[in-house]
């Protein structure tokens, strides 16, 4: 879908940005590619650059003011420097920038996940700066994340709903200022173990750490004696993108997994995690049913209301 904005900042009759992405989903790592045209306006302008900012909608914690939604700048790139844009002149910048490799991935299989990203221009004319064109980003998981996945929904695992949740999580290589997280519901086999366990993926080059929290059920033991509620286990594992060695498969490794977080097995070494630096709760995804069906300062804003506000409004789609 094309969104196509008249850079109000710049008065009636400046200049037109329409930012094309190309077609099919990006993959945490890997290129952006697309196109951003430009149309001058009535007079010549000259243009100090263009810039993509890659943008989140993450849920938000405040003690003081409750749970909230904002937008998070997660990534920009200058891709067009200092130029003249003619009156009526048309122009086109290619471009091609690489993801990080903490994106989140918006779908698998095709299927939404409920996260929502997007691609927004920023045109710089003469001091001043529109942000007026606004894409939907679509990214897929990484093959390795993919495979953790589906190892899960074939041990009997459900997809609950996703997230992205600002903050941190101790322990860990987390670069970007939030990280999503993958609410799931356990199959008969834990279920009076643990009431859900959530999954974060935190991708680097080489290798993915896969983070697990286990809600524990609790229990006439649970937490001393007498026992009072549940808690909370976390642990991570880190596997190379090409997958577990040796005969083990997907299957049998992710299941390990799943045992050594719910046992409580892990000897919170170099491979445990100790809690969340800062969280917040997971939203429902409406009608989702079934496992298949990064290092730069955040920009948070309180109140965005519709995250693409006024794009069903544009001529275009």
């Amino acid at each position: 879908m094309v969104f196509k904005r008249l850079l109000g900042s710049l008065g009636v009759g400046g200049p037109t940005v329409d930012t094309v992405l190309d077609p099919g989903a990006a993959r945490p790592g890997g290129t952006l590619s697309g196109r951003v045209r430009l149309v001058g306006g009535t007079a010549d302008h000259d243009v100090e650059h263009v810039a993509l900012e890659l943008v989140a909608r993450v849920e938000t914690e405040h003690e003081e003011h409750g749970d909230g939604e904002g937008v998070v700048v997660f990534d920009r790139h200058v891709v067009g420097g200092a130029f003249r844009l003619a009156a009526g002149e048309e122009t086109s910048l290619p471009f091609a920038v690489p993801l990080p490799w903490e994106t989140p991935a918006t779908e698998l299989h095709g299927q939404p996940l409920g996260i929502v990203l997007g691609v927004r221009t920023e045109l710089a004319v003469a001091g001043a700066r529109d942000k007026g064109d606004l894409d939907p980003l679509t990214v897929a998981p990484l093959p390795a994340q993919e495979a953790v996945l589906e190892a899960l929904g074939q041990l009997g695992f459900g997809f609950r709903s996703a997230d992205l949740e600002y903050g941190r999580i101790g322990g860990t290589g987390q670069q970007l200022p939030f990280y999503q997280e993958v609410e799931l519901t356990p199959p008969p086999r834990y279920a009076h173990q643990v009431n859900e366990i959530e999954l974060t993926f935190l991708a680097v080059p080489g290798a993915l750490e896969v983070v697990l929290e286990a809600d524990k059920r609790g229990g006439p033991f649970a937490d001393g004696p007498g026992g009072h509620g549940g808690h909370d286990a976390l642990s991570r594992f880190t596997v190379p993108h090409e997958g577990p060695s040796g005969p083990q498969d997907w299957n049998t490794l992710v299941d390990g997994w799943i045992q050594e977080l719910v046992e409580h097995r892990a000897s919170y070494g170099s491979h445990a995690v100790y809690g969340h630096e800062s969280g917040v709760g997971a939203a429902v995804l409406a009608g989702a049913a079934g496992i298949a069906g990064g290092m730069v300062a955040a920009e948070v804003v309180d109140e965005v209301g519709d995250f693409f506000e006024g794009d069903s409004d544009d001529g275009e789609g």
